[in-house]
């Protein structure tokens, strides 16, 4: 207080005869934190204002907190939607033209040889029915493909369950499956499943449905629910006789060290196929749904601002009150020799630390949620006895969080403008108070 006192008679000091003024402290002076930490201090007689303080910290707090969650789950789905999408699909797929793919080993190594192509799967694919030693049964797509390029494939590879291996893939004359797909027909590593597919030998009688059984040397788990209760992998020369085409495959995938650079490299792995055929990429592909999650990112994050404005438009409310419940305070200070922008900062110190801390609090639990986000939802599976996040339904089998540090800073940021647009209109208000009219009516 002693330093308060001195502030004010060298304030009186600064003031002309007129009453204007001829001065003022610095920014952010110390008398000025003093008196705003010691208006946000709950008292009795502004109760009221001190509850509309604190449910506009809480808003701010759940409204940062709710933006930085969902955003970073929604980055998750996309960023773990598309690592599983383009870890089991090529990402540049090429069909022949004209003619079938005879030549489709000269092909894959002339492609091969191409700079920023990590891996080239000729393939034949199809659909089947599938069916356990029990009974039961599931569609399933069947891929034949060569022993060595399923071992290339990360997702597949570094996925086996149960003991199995592909180690010999070609010569096991077996197929591997999805572990959903094996759980879904009560099956495991060495029993057998049995596929049937419509495109069998032509007989007098018409086309006969073949039917065929095949020993399961593996189980795999890619984590996207989807493709783990439909995909059946068969060794390539075994696909083409049961597919009945023989020495030939349906599509030559690609697959790439920069999903990104598809575009640009595309004409250059057409060139070196050395013959007709027609290529798609996986932004064509999915290009649907990547644009409605992208779609749906957006007009959440604008749904979810409204939470942190409504916060924002409370701390007006609360400090417009609180300006007109120290009139008399604002009158005693200009009286002796405060300045007006001494006064603004005062109350926007008093209204942007609302904002500030509770900015700071939305970010630090939004982290620790996001951190934790898989034993949060395998705790309130626990308790409300439901399956929270179902894979059947969301596709992949753990809910993921990728946190962008682009995008949470401008979260913070938006709140921070927020708060402090919000709190600059009281504080304007607050220094342009008369302290004549401000005493006549005390």
């Amino acid at each position: 207080m002693p330093r308060l006192h001195a502030w004010f008679r060298a304030g009186r000091d600064r003031l002309r005869p007129g009453g204007r003024e001829t001065g003022d402290t610095g920014l952010f002076a110390p008398f000025e934190w003093l008196l705003a930490l010691r208006y946000l201090r709950p008292r009795r007689r502004q109760a009221f204002i001190s509850v509309i303080a604190g449910f506009s910290f809480a808003g701010i707090m759940l409204g940062v907190a709710t933006l930085v969650i969902v955003m970073a789950v929604m980055n998750g789905f996309r960023n773990e939607l598309l690592d599983k999408i383009l870890g089991i699909n090529g990402h540049l797929i090429l069909q022949p033209v004209d003619t079938p793919f005879t030549d489709y080993d000269a092909v894959a190594r002339r492609i091969a040889a191409v700079a920023g192509v990590r891996n080239v799967v000729p393939l034949v694919e199809g659909q089947a029915l599938a069916s356990g030693q029990a009974g039961g049964g599931s569609g399933v797509l069947v891929r034949g493909v060569r022993g060595a390029d399923l071992e290339r494939l990360p997702k597949v590879a570094d996925t086996i369950q149960d003991g199995g291996s592909i180690a010999n893939f070609d010569t096991a004359h077996g197929v591997a499956v999805g572990a959903r797909l094996a759980q879904s027909l009560g099956l495991r590593t060495g029993d057998s499943i049995t596929l049937i597919s419509p495109r069998g030998a032509i007989t007098p009688m018409g086309v006969a449905p073949r039917v065929k059984s095949y020993p399961i040397v593996a189980t795999f788990e890619i984590g996207m629910s989807e493709y783990d209760a439909t995909f059946v992998f068969m060794p390539l020369d075994e696909a083409q006789a049961y597919f009945n085409q023989p020495d030939q495959v349906g599509a030559i995938e690609v697959y790439v060290r920069d999903p990104d650079r598809i575009g640009e490299m595309r004409p250059v792995i057409e060139a070196a196929a050395g013959r007709p055929v027609f290529a798609t990429d996986w932004r064509q592909r999915n290009v649907t749904f990547f644009s409605a999650l992208e779609v749906e990112r957006n007009v959440m994050f604008l749904i979810l601002m409204l939470i942190v404005l409504v916060a924002a438009l409370n701390i007006i409310s609360g400090m417009t009150m609180l300006v007109k419940d120290k009139g008399r305070d604002i009158a005693i200070l200009r009286t002796m020799g405060a300045t007006r922008g001494a006064i603004m900062r005062i109350f926007f110190i008093t209204g942007a630390s609302i904002g500030v801390v509770g900015t700071l609090a939305g970010l630090v639990l939004g982290v620790v949620v996001c951190l934790n986000i898989e034993s949060i939802r395998e705790f309130i599976s626990w308790i409300s006895r439901t399956e929270v996040f179902s894979p059947d339904l969301y596709f992949l089998s753990r809910l993921p969080a990728d946190m962008d540090g682009t995008e949470t800073t401008a979260i913070v940021l938006m709140a921070l403008a927020l708060s402090f647009l919000a709190t600059a209109y009281p504080s304007w208000r607050a220094a342009r108070l008369d302290p004549v009219e401000a005493l006549r009516y005390e």
